[in-house]
């Protein structure tokens, strides 16, 4: 599997900034900022270690872990009434969620055929 290639992890990437910079034009309500902030960071760290790193499967459940979170997030920081926070960190979640989802059997696949031929 080629570095840098995934199309499913840059989508990762910018639901991540997306949600980060989210913040900015938002209204944000107990700990939406915080939780938007944290979960869409580390939603960019995770899709950049998939593009430098394809074919690692724990990598792969740890992103689609951290987008399951972002989805929680309204409920977990008390948000829900913030429509524009809450909204965004359950659409950028799910897209997250989705593309982390298909990208799973190729990186297993990758990973499970590069211990195979060494």
């Amino acid at each position: 599997m080629k570095k840098w290639y995934r199309w499913q992890d840059y989508v990762t990437v910018a639901a991540g900034l997306f949600t980060a910079i989210a913040v900015l034009w938002t209204r944000q309500q107990n700990m939406s900022t915080t939780f938007m902030l944290l979960f869409g960071g580390l939603l960019i760290i995770s899709g950049v270690i998939n593009l430098a790193m394809p074919g690692t499967p724990v990598m792969e459940y740890a992103q689609a872990a951290l987008a399951a979170l972002l989805i929680l997030s309204p409920w977990m920081g008390s948000y829900t009434g913030a429509m524009g926070a809450a909204w965004t960190s359950w659409i950028a979640g799910a897209v997250a969620l989705v593309v982390t989802a298909a990208a799973i059997k190729p990186s297993t696949d990758a990973h499970h055929n590069f211990r195979m031929s060494h």
